[in-house]
């Protein structure tokens, strides 16, 4: 029990330390995050469409 007290009170002493990102910050870095995460999606789908264009005229012949 003494271990996990221990725990906790390092964990709370760890957080004060943090330099926590302003509300501003936050909605910026997460527009990037879901903009980069949108750019590769359609990266990939592009990909997809055309191997599977590919495959499906491998198969059909």
């Amino acid at each position: 029990m003494k271990k996990i007290t221990r725990y906790i009170k390092s964990s709370i002493d760890e957080l004060k330390r943090v330099i926590w990102p302003t509300r501003k910050q936050a909605t910026i870095l997460t527009v990037v995050v879901l903009g980069f995460t949108a750019v590769v999606a359609l990266y990939l789908a592009f990909f997809d469409y055309i191997f599977r264009l590919g495959l499906e005229r491998l198969i059909t012949r």
